[in-house]
């Protein structure tokens, strides 16, 4: 892979910072402490009429759960996360008090240890200090960071391919064999979660998958791979939502599956869950998710739920 390519969820808030400081993006300022970058807030929203029993919520993960640029994008100390992300949606359906300490570029060891964010310039705490021992519902979507997995699978191949060699090429370079990597990954997962049991034993856990990206079917400018990346890229979608969904059953949490949910809504259909190649000051960071898609998860996520209650 180039030595310049862009590092996806791992650069997301170093790029979103410069976005930010070029153009004056409104933003509303940050209001988490240097100790706790989240909020305990309460719920704009309305309670459903049958909430399930759940009180206190903490929301861990990456910028695919903190969904920069989704109005209004909160400074967070670098994390810039959404107040209409998912959590923030199920937290004002369900009337839920919620903990979002998700922040843009968090892989699995930003879950136990600090982050470094804002291009080296400040740091946030573990995600894990978050979760107490009275939480009772924690929703982490993590993985797609961890050695750069998801930079190399949709950034760095769609502004390569078609180059000297071909993604499955580049990645075998990098990697080895990448499906060793995500089954690393799983198993990064899986102690995450077994962490967090250990902080709220008597705590629902749910896993969040991600959302299909690329369609075997179809190609677009917003996406631009050749036929044969375009099915390598899919293939080790797959592999990486198998690998979640087994972290999960393996260390005792629920699987909330996106990739069957979002059939129909990859970067090239006719109703993206997930932008393109393009930043969208407006909308969405590149590769990352609109508006739509936080919905989606936030719909899926409360029937879930529901369905545990």
């Amino acid at each position: 892979m180039p030595a310049d390519r862009p590092r996806g969820l791992g650069r997301a808030a170093v790029a979103l910072a410069a976005l930010l400081v070029v153009t004056g993006c409104d933003v509303a300022s940050g209001s988490g402490s240097s100790d706790d970058p989240g909020s305990t807030t309460a719920p704009s929203g309305s309670p459903s009429e049958s909430p399930p029993p759940f009180a206190s919520y903490v929301a861990l993960g990456d910028s695919f759960t903190a969904a920069p640029l989704v109005p209004d994008t909160d400074l967070a100390e670098g994390c810039f996360r959404s107040s209409a992300n998912y959590p923030a949606l199920v937290a004002a359906e369900l009337g839920l008090e919620l903990r979002d300490v998700s922040c843009s570029g968090a892989d699995t060891g930003d879950v136990t240890g600090p982050q470094v964010v804002a291009g080296g310039r400040g740091e946030v705490p573990p995600q894990l200090r978050a979760v107490r021992p009275s939480t009772d519902l924690v929703t982490v979507g993590i993985g797609g960071n961890d050695q750069d997995v998801f930079a190399s699978l949709v950034g760095g191949c769609a502004r390569t391919s078609g180059g000297e060699l071909s993604c499955r090429e580049a990645l075998e370079e990098r990697y080895g064999d990448p499906r060793a990597v995500l089954e690393e990954t799983g198993r990064r997962v899986a102690d995450v979660v077994r962490r967090i049991r250990d902080k709220a034993p008597g705590a629902t856990v749910v896993v969040v998958g991600y959302p299909r990206l690329t369609s075997t079917e179809e190609g677009c400018d917003l996406l631009p791979l050749t036929d044969s990346d375009r099915a390598m890229v899919a293939e080790l979608e797959v592999e990486l939502d198998d690998a979640l969904r087994e972290a999960a059953e393996v260390a005792g949490a629920e699987f909330l599956d996106m990739r069957e949910r979002s059939e129909g809504h990859e970067i090239c259909s006719d109703d993206p869950w997930v932008n393109g190649i393009e930043t969208d000051q407006t909308r969405a960071l590149a590769f990352h998710p609109f508006a739509e898609g936080q919905a989606a998860v936030a719909e899926a996520l409360v029937e879930k739920l529901e369905e545990l209650g």
